[in-house]
């Protein structure tokens, strides 16, 4: 069987990432101070590398399948296809600026900026998202027509337009306006590291969650692909699981219409007759959201309610759907 090459992201993702293979497979081991994963499946090979390159590495084929942020997809512009959302690692790109500022989003900065002919300075870790994003302004066509923003990096300059520079950074990118640079693009989920840097949100680009991504080429091989969606099929369970809980408990057989006629469930309750005459065991899955307003029916007309979080749940039909297309 062909081997699958499978990276996985290091950084901000890394540990919601090790749950999520803990969660997907019996046995995941990393020797200590080295990239290399280890999982019960001896036909996937983990390395862990940085995100940023994770997208592109997918897309050369030095990798089958990755684990990255959505926003280094489309940062990288990497011809890859992305498979499942993990629901995790959740941020915001969004423009920010000093809150002593009186512009309430970037445009009106560029045009400002533009009328007065003062070089506006952008730092950011995200440079062809940044440049595309300074492009669609409507007063950066207005002022600069389709020239491309400078961008700076300690290696390379591109761009034509010196009026718009965006300067890579290295990170602490809230600690830069206003000496250095007037504008920043940077990750947030609550928006409060801005706030205490006297910074305010002036524009969001996009929003981004951790996403499992494939080669494209990997996906045409018979061998490969029959192996991807393996891990497909896992890794969904993983993610589908949390959104559930088990429940077992007991009810007598009086009760038993009335309970099921009120409990939710995946498919349907699973029922069986106890070794005490007029008892019945019943199991079953339903959304995490529905718990609350179960248990006091529960209380009213059963017994014995065990709960727990399953690991996975496969949806096994729905991924036979999904290597059909």
């Amino acid at each position: 069987m062909s081997k699958i090459k499978f990276a996985i992201p290091k950084g901000s993702l890394e540990a919601a990432t090790f749950k999520l293979l803990e969660r997907s497979w019996t046995r995941v081991n990393r020797k200590d101070r080295t990239y290399r994963v280890y999982l019960d499946d001896p036909n996937i090979v983990v390395k862990m590398l940085r995100p940023q390159e994770i997208p592109t590495l997918v897309a050369e084929g030095l990798y089958d399948v990755g684990i990255t942020g959505k926003d280094w997809i489309e940062e990288t512009d990497s011809d890859v296809k992305p498979i499942l959302d993990l629901e995790y690692g959740k941020i915001k790109l969004v423009v920010a600026f000093p809150d002593k500022y009186l512009y309430t989003n970037l445009d009106e900065m560029i045009a400002d900026y533009g009328k007065k002919k003062k070089t506006l300075r952008i730092s950011s870790e995200y440079l062809m998202t940044a440049s595309k994003f300074l492009k669609h302004s409507k007063s950066y066509k207005k002022y600069y027509g389709s020239k491309n923003p400078l961008i700076v990096t300690p290696w390379v300059r591109l761009g034509e337009n010196k009026s718009v520079q965006i300067h890579l950074s290295f990170g602490a990118t809230e600690a830069k306006p206003p000496e250095d640079v007037d504008a920043i693009m940077d990750v947030t989920e609550t928006g409060t590291t801005l706030k205490q840097n006297k910074l305010k949100i002036a524009d969001e680009v996009l929003t981004s969650s951790a996403h499992l991504i494939v080669n494209k080429e990997s996906l045409k091989d018979p061998k490969k692909r029959e192996k991807i969606f393996d891990i497909v099929t896992l890794i969904r369970g993983a993610v589908t699981g949390k959104k559930f809980l088990h429940l077992y408990l007991n009810v007598e057989e009086k009760n038993l219409k009335k309970l099921l006629a009120q409990m939710p469930s995946l498919k349907k309750p699973t029922t069986s007759p106890l070794s005490q005459p007029g008892w019945y065991g019943v199991n079953t899955v339903i959304k995490k959201e529905e718990f609350y307003r179960l248990v006091p029916k529960l209380r009213k007309i059963a017994q014995g309610l065990v709960v727990h979080e399953p690991r996975q749940i496969l949806e096994l039909e729905e991924i036979k759907r999904d290597e059909e297309n």
